[in-house]
């Protein structure tokens, strides 16, 4: 959370810096209310006590929540279009297939340690690990 004491006030930036979703900023709110806390967003400060101040609470948590969820919405498109076009292959191993099969080939001869290989290959011993 991004939010910043002074005195007797939470201060948050932005709404959805506080919580992610509805039920979850009104539980955040509740909680700040039964330490004696104050909530700001922005520069206003939000009262739990007025009708109106909670209503636009309420809808100022709705639209961060529906932020965050177009969000992830077009992450999610994004990726799925990058993986179509192959673009999006994950992490890339450390060692060429060539060097993958040297690696095994000279730990089956019984003549390298893990670190050795590890040293060999410019690796970390993980890295060996994985491989084989």
């Amino acid at each position: 959370m991004a939010a910043m004491r002074r005195g007797d006030t939470l201060v948050v930036p932005k709404l959805d810096r506080l919580a992610r979703s509805v039920p979850d900023a009104r539980h955040i709110a509740d909680q700040l209310q039964e330490k004696g806390l104050k909530l700001a967003l922005g520069r206003n400060i939000h009262d739990p006590e007025d009708p109106m101040g909670k209503m636009f609470f309420n809808i100022l948590a709705t639209f961060a929540e529906f932020e965050a969820d177009l969000i992830r919405m077009r992450t999610r498109e994004g990726m799925a279009i990058a993986r179509a076009k192959g673009k999006l292959r994950g992490k890339q191993s450390k060692l060429s297939e060539k060097q993958q099969r040297e690696l095994c080939r000279m730990h089956a001869t019984g003549e390298y340690s893990i670190g050795d290989l590890a040293e060999v290959f410019a690796v970390s011993r993980p890295t060996v690990y994985r491989t084989l």
